[in-house]
Formats: structure tokens, C-alpha cells, sequence
């Protein structure tokens, strides 16, 4: 089980097993110290890739929701909403042009005209066409296993090359138990070698290098005889780049191809870039049999279209996407997953994902078993606050859930985390029979905490208030779990009606 819960008490169920295993305590919980003080004003917001698009896309379907039927005036309407808005996000024309006509031949249908939600079933066709234009499905790396494996990264300078390898030869180690190295060939870009050479001590991965003064050709045979020697399973080579595809770069990187047949060849583009995106894959392509892209700066203010064009157009799929600058910030190109997001459903199979592997489960797990059974404390809350601050800015955990897109726009990361550090200071400076017994606090001791986290006061009032409401929240999600009525709609009708602190003064509802 994934339950949300907010800084004001209110919780929401985010996904759920089956009720017995909530009964015995199962899953996670995830509180989030988000509160009025750290939202920002979309405005002059810091913008991620697709937002724009999400946005425009959201406002294309309300042309049509409420609707007691569907006519073709008012798709003709949404329609051209949703051609403006994946135009400005820079998708192809082309692209554009085939996938309109497709959303439209089937939402057309009769199914869709007698259906009693039409904009459900209009929504749900373009999210179909969104993941067939995406390419389906994941397309992992391709592994052998009795021999060698080698993937070989390109790309130009400036896209990530060499961090994107050192991300996938992480996630080979920790997620596919290989047995990598990394390959230091690109010896035209000054640091290229002690960049690799960082990344691999931060991810305890050997690099094998001759210097900057070996050529590329050399450093790659020698390579792949001390993989082989040392029993290693998988390599991974770093190429030089340039700063646009010349007849020198291709040449270079066309001899170690033949030097070293990869299994797999790995473009990084920049999403920054745009439709340049598909001209430097073609580019690429006609010279090497490209079997994937790595997209980096997915986390920037991209638009993002380039993304949507570059499998129809090159036949090549998207394989990863760089979502951060920090060594575990890549994942695995989910086209489903990447189609929730664009539409602003959330994302929770991902969140799941990223919880598994940087939260401290167990620690999670036990927390989580404690507040079905009624013993939340602020120990438990300080867990929490520790577990979040693992999960990477709060604003890109907002993105993955559904409902809260819009939202995350106006996190401002930099309080938020400037927030959570200050209380868990709080919760810090208390004794343990404080943590146990929010109750005993009086003035004195309130006035020793706040001095000794460097707070307030009123900063501490309002922490255990927050508590309290939090407390209570659990003892109700713990009543519902033993009549067996742990469900979504209960918990949402908590949440309904309510002003939320984190919305501001028109107090949108959610």
C-alpha cells in the first residue's frame, strides 16, 4: 500500500494490495511536508519538459468534458487545441498531421459517440496513440549470457555522453548483477578520461584507460582483452564526440564498431535540442545501426517534442531518459509511463520504482506497520521526513502522482527542502521521551528545542500540530483497515471539500 499523506492531515490512498495484507501492515507510507509557505506562483516557475504541453493538452480536453454527447464541432475544437499544443511542444509536422488523423478516425466512432463519458473515451484514445507514437513498450538493453556484452555510447559533445554511460553501467551493476567496465575512448575532450575515471569510484566501477596519448582504436582492443581476462561481463565505451557529426568523428567511430561488434549502440541527444533531435539520430543512423537513444535533460525546460518524433521518424527507440544530473537520476523509457505523464495522470509504477531502490525499506516498512497499529510518534514522522528527503525535489514526486501535476509546477524545491531540514531539527533536539510524547511539551521545554534547532517557538507548535493531525489520520486509516474498508473513495472523501493550505487562496479542490 501507497498512502499520501499532506502536512494538514488529509490523506489520500495512492494504490493498494489486497486488504489482508494491509491489515498485517504491509507497503509504505509517504507524508509530505508541503505547506502554503513553499508553493511558488506558476508564473515564472522553473518549467519542465512536456509541462507546457500537459497543459495545453488538459485544457484541449475540457472543450469537451461535460458534454452530454460527442458532435464533430466540438472535436474539430479539442482537436485543433491538441494540434496547437503538440505544434508548440515542436513535434514534427508530419508527425502531427498522422497522429490527429488517427485520434480522430477513432474517437469518431460510434463506441465513442454513444459512450456516456465521451471525454473519458476521447482521453483514453489519445493516450493509446501517445504510446503507440512513444513505441509501445520498453526496449531494454540486450545482454548476453555466456559472453561479452558491449555497448558502445555516442553522441556529440555537451548531450551527457559520458555521465549517461556512467548511469547505465550503475544500473547494469545494481539492477542486472553484471559485472561491468567502462571504457575510457574518448581522448579528444580534455577531462573526458578523469571524468569516467570520478564517475567510476562514485559507482565502484573499474575504467580501463591507456592515457590521452593512446589512440581510441588501441585503448578499445586493449579493453576488451582485460575485460576478458578479468572475468568482466560487460563493457561499456566511451566515445569522443564533436561539437556537430563531421566526416572525422564518423570514420573514428565506424572503426571501433568493427573492432568490437557491440550488442548494443547508444545515441545521447540532448531534449533541449528539439526536432534537432531526429536530424542528429538520421545522422547518426546512416553511419551506424543506432539500436537506441539515451535522452538526456528530460528534467530541463525542454518541450519535449523531439521525443514524440524520433521513433516515427527514425525507427529508433527512446531506451533511457536522463532525468537529473545526479548518478541515479536515469531511467528505463517507459512509453505507457512517459503517455500518464504528458496527459497528467501521475505516475505511480515509477515512484514505486525509485522508492524501492533509494528508500531505506525496511526502515519504511516497520514505520508503516507501527502506524496501522495505532504507535505513530514523531519518531515515525522523522523517518519519514528522512525517507522523502531520499526520494530526490519534492516537486518531481508531486509529478508521478495522479492529480498533483499541476501542482508540482508551483513547488519551490529550495524551500521545501530548507522546510523539511528545519523540522526534522526540531524533532531532532527532542529527547526520546519527547519524540514518544508529544504531550509532556510545555513552554520550558518548547523553548529548549527552539534554541537548539535553531527555530522558533511557534515553529515547533506548528510541527506538532501537524503531527496531531497526521495521528489522526492514521488512527482513521487504521478503523477502515480493520472493517476491511481501506479503499480509495473513503480516503478521498477526506480530502474533498476541504481547503487545502498548499492551494492558496482560491482553495481549489482536488
Amino acid at each position: 500500500m501507497i498512502f499520501l499523506c499532506l502536512d494538514n492531515g488529509h490523506g489520500i490512498l495512492l494504490s493498494e494490495k489486497e486488504n489482508e495484507k494491509n491489515r498485517k501492515g504491509g507497503g509504505f507510507f509517504l507524508l509530505l511536508p508541503i505547506k502554503y509557505s513553499i508553493i511558488k506562483h506558476a508564473k515564472g516557475c522553473e518549467r519542465m519538459a512536456f509541462e507546457s504541453l500537459t497543459e495545453r493538452l488538459n485544457r484541449a480536453f475540457k472543450n469537451i468534458t461535460g458534454k452530454g454527447k460527442l458532435t464533430e464541432k466540438n472535436m474539430e475544437e479539442m482537436l485543433k487545441e491538441v494540434r496547437l499544443a503538440l505544434l508548440d511542444a515542436d513535434v514534427n509536422y508530419r508527425i502531427v498531421k498522422e497522429f490527429l488523423d488517427s485520434v480522430k478516425s477513432k474517437a469518431l466512432g460510434q463506441q465513442v459517440y454513444d459512450s456516456l463519458n465521451p471525454s473519458q473515451m476521447v482521453v483514453k484514445i489519445v493516450h493509446e496513440e501517445l504510446v503507440a507514437l512513444l513505441g509501445e513498450k520498453e526496449v531494454p538493453l540486450r545482454y548476453k549470457e555466456s559472453s561479452l556484452t558491449v555497448t558502445m555510447v555516442v553522441g556529440l559533445q555537451g548531450t551527457g555522453k559520458t555521465t549517461s554511460l556512467a548511469k547505465i553501467a550503475r544500473m547494469a551493476k545494481l539492477k542486472e548483477k553484471r559485472k561491468p567496465l567502462m571504457i575510457a575512448a574518448d581522448i579528444i575532450r580534455p577531462a573526458a578520461i578523469e571524468q569516467l575515471q570520478t564517475l567510476g569510484r562514485s559507482i565502484e566501477v573499474e575504467v580501463f584507460t591507456l592515457g590521452p596519448s593512446v589512440d581510441a582504436l588501441t585503448t578499445v582492443k586493449k579493453g576488451l582483452d582485460y575485460a576478458h581476462e578479468h572475468g568482466l561481463d560487460t563493457v561499456f565505451i566511451d566515445t569522443a564526440g564533436r561539437l556537430h557529426v563531421d566526416v572525422e568523428l564518423m570514420n573514428e567511430l565506424e572503426e571501433i564498431y568493427r573492432l568490437c561488434k557491440p550488442d548494443n549502440v547508444l545515441l545521447t541527444v540532448d531534449a533541449m535540442t528539439g526536432q534537432d533531435i531526429v536530424q542528429v539520430a538520421e545522422a547518426f543512423h546512416a553511419t551506424l545501426p543506432i539500436t537506441g537513444l539515451v535522452l538526456t535533460k528530460l528534467d530541463g525546460d525542454a518541450r519535449g517534442g523531439g521525443i514524440l518524433s524520433v521513433r516515427k521518424i527514425t525507427g529508433v527507440p527512446v531506451q533511457f531518459v536522463g532525468m537529473g544530473e545526479k548518478i541515479d537520476e536515469l531511467e528505463l523509457f517507459y512509453p505507457d509511463r512517459m503517455a500518464d505523464r504528458i496527459l497528467g495522470m501521475g505516475d505511480i509504477l515509477t515512484l514505486v520504482e525509485q522508492a524501492q531502490e533509494k528508500m531505506d525499506m525496511k526502515a519504511a516498512e516497520d514505520s508503516a506497520k507501527r502506524m496501522m497499529q495505532g504507535q505513530f510518534t514523531l519518531e515515525d514522522m522523522l523517518v519519514q521526513f528522512e525517507q522523502i528527503g531520499k526520494m530526490g525535489p519534492l516537486g518531481g514526486l508531486m509529478k508521478m502522482i495522479p492529480g498533483f501535476s499541476q501542482l508540482a509546477n508551483q513547488i519551490n524545491d529550495a524551500e521545501a527542502e530548507k522546510s523539511m531540514k528545519r523540522q526534522k531539527a526540531i524533532i531532532q533536539s527532542m529527547t526520546r521521551q519527547e519524540r514518544q510524547d508529544p504531550g509532556i511539551l510545555r513552554a520550558s521545554r518548547k523553548n529548549r528545542i527552539a534554541r537548539g534547532s535553531g527555530t522558533s517557538v511557534q515553529e515547533v507548535n506548528r510541527l506538532i500540530n501537524q503531527f496531531e493531525k497526521m495521528k489522526q489520520t492514521m488512527k482513521q486509516i487504521q478503523a477502515m483497515s480493520k472493517h476491511g474498508n481501506m479503499n480509495m473513495n473513503a480516503l478521498m472523501k477526506q480530502a474533498q471539500g476541504q481547503r487545502m493550505p498548499m492551494m492558496g487562496k482560491r482553495g481549489r479542490r482536488w
